[in-house]
Parts: structure tokens; sequence; C-alpha cells
């Protein structure tokens, strides 16, 4: 007695299967569902093509693309991991709506005679990581002095807040005033040119950044209270950081001449960067904002 034929002729897949003749001679094209010819030239196809269509069907209404999913079946990578690939691809997409949303429905909420300018201030963040890029490139190019690389990312953490995942409009609208201060080129001058003249004092602006942010951390208990700028601790701390590395002591000359130092940092367009910033993130207290309280304390202490 002849072998039984368990094979499936392309119709009667696509019968069983709910897929087109027409799409199941794409997916053999492609490599993804194997076939072999009859003697008369026809597909055929085992049993296991039925499941395989089903995987694919079910792939696919999930989003992924047949590149990813013949990578599943070649063993190239596995399900999880296609899986995975594709919802962090949406998840990028779904923020790239969600801040396009909020940009639209902040000029929704403009004033119609603030609307156009509005909208060309948005178009400098019309893509949140590139924007984001811009302003780490602004802290850079303020690092004249040799600064370690590991502490150049824990500053840009907490000066460089992330594109919100899901913004209100009022965050993108603070966000792109951010960029658009980042790009001031008057302030980028000056802030540079400080940065320049300080550097020909500072010996070691790697311990200058460790001490000044040990002050900051003592600042972050009374900012966040509202008390007042005032002496104490934090600010002893803060110009005992800058005396080291000039080679000084604290006295009362030395903070007035600091005081001079870090004038740059008391800009009003500084404090604005930094009070957007806490609009960004939705800190209570940016390191900003706990060092402008340190140089205010300072010009108390010598005023």
């Amino acid at each position: 007695m002849p072998g039984r034929d368990d094979t499936l002729g392309i119709g009667d897949l696509a019968r069983l299967t709910g897929v087109s003749v027409r799409t199941i001679r794409f997916y053999c094209d492609e490599g993804i569902v194997a076939s072999v010819r009859s003697v008369g030239g026809h597909r055929k196809f085992g049993r296991d093509a039925v499941e395989r269509l089903a995987m694919i069907r079910r792939l696919r209404g999930l989003g992924l693309g047949l590149t990813a999913i013949a990578s599943v079946f070649s063993g190239e990578r596995s399900m999880a991991e296609a899986v995975a690939a594709e919802r962090a691809a949406l998840d990028l997409r779904l923020a790239e709506l969600a801040w396009r949303r909020a940009a639209l429905r902040s000029v929704e909420e403009a004033d119609p005679g603030e609307q156009a300018a509005r909208l060309a201030l948005l178009a400098v963040v019309e893509d949140g990581a590139a924007a984001r890029e811009e302003l780490v490139e602004f802290w850079r190019l303020q690092m004249v002095a040799p600064v370690s690389e590991e502490l150049f990312v824990s500053f840009v953490a907490m000066a460089v807040p992330q594109p919100p995942f899901d913004p209100t409009p009022s965050q993108v609208v603070a966000y792109a005033e951010l960029v658009a201060l980042a790009g001031d080129r008057s302030l980028r001058r000056e802030l540079r040119d400080s940065a320049r003249a300080n550097s020909r004092t500072i010996g070691d602006e790697n311990e200058l950044l460790y001490g000044i942010g040990e002050a900051i951390t003592l600042a972050g208990p009374p900012v966040i209270a509202g008390e007042p700028p005032r002496e104490g601790p934090e600010l002893d701390r803060f110009v005992a950081a800058h005396a080291t590395v000039r080679r000084s002591e604290d006295t009362p000359a030395f903070r007035r001449e600091l005081l001079g130092a870090v004038q740059r940092d008391r800009d009003p367009r500084v404090r604005r960067y930094w009070r957007l910033v806490g609009e960004v993130s939705g800190e209570r207290a940016t390191v900003g904002a706990m060092h402008g309280w340190l140089t205010d304390s300072l010009e108390r202490s010598v005023t």
C-alpha cells in the first residue's frame, strides 16, 4: 500500500489558515515558510506550516516586521528578544507622539497674538533627543578645564533633564526655552570667558566640583525649606572648596574675590535656565537653585 501523503497543497493550506494564496507564496519567497515542489511543480507544505502561519499572523498582529519574524524562525534571536525590540520601538514612537500632542496643545492654548512666536520657539525641540544633545553640548563647551568623563556625565544628569515621556504643554515649552537659552551666543561667550578666567586660578577642576557638590548637598534642606540665604556650614564648605583649589584661605578678602569669580553664575539667564530645569524635571530644588542659594549666601556674608 502506498504511503499516505501528509503534505498540503497551497490551496488547502490557505483554507486551513485563512491566509491568502498570494501571501503564502510571498512568505515562501521570503524564506519564512518552507515548501517543496511536487513532480508537477506545485508547492507542497508539511503540516507544521499551519502552526507556522498562525504564529506569523500573531506576530504580525503585534506589529513585528517580516525581518524580525524571520530572525525568530532562523534562531538568530529569541521571540522574547524580538518582542522586546518591537516594544522598545513602540515606546519611542509613543514618546514622540506624546511630545507632539503636548506641543500642539501648547500652541492651541496660547493667546492668538502669541501663537506664531510659540510655533517658532517649539521648532527647536521637534526632536527631543536632538534637543537634549544641544543642551549637553552647551555644558561641555563650558568645561574649559579638564574634567573626568564620569564627573561630567554626573553633572549632565542634573543639568540636562530627559525629555519627559508624557509631557505637559508647559514642560514642552520649558524645554524649548532651555534650548533657546543654550543657543544664546552672548551667554555662551560670557560663561566661557568666565570659565577661562577661573581656570587660570583653579588647580584641580575635579576637586573643585567634588567640593561644590558636597556644599550643594548641604544646601539642599534649607533651599527646599525655603530658608533665605545665610552664613553657615553650607557656605563654609562652598568657600573652602574654592579656596583649596586656588591655594588660598577663607578670609573676608578671599570671599570678596570669590564673589566676583562666580558673578557669571548669578546671571539672570543662568538662573532662569535652572528654573526651567525644575519645571521640566519636577525637582523641588535643582542643583542650580542650590548653587544660586550658595552664591547669594556668599554675597550676604561679604556685604
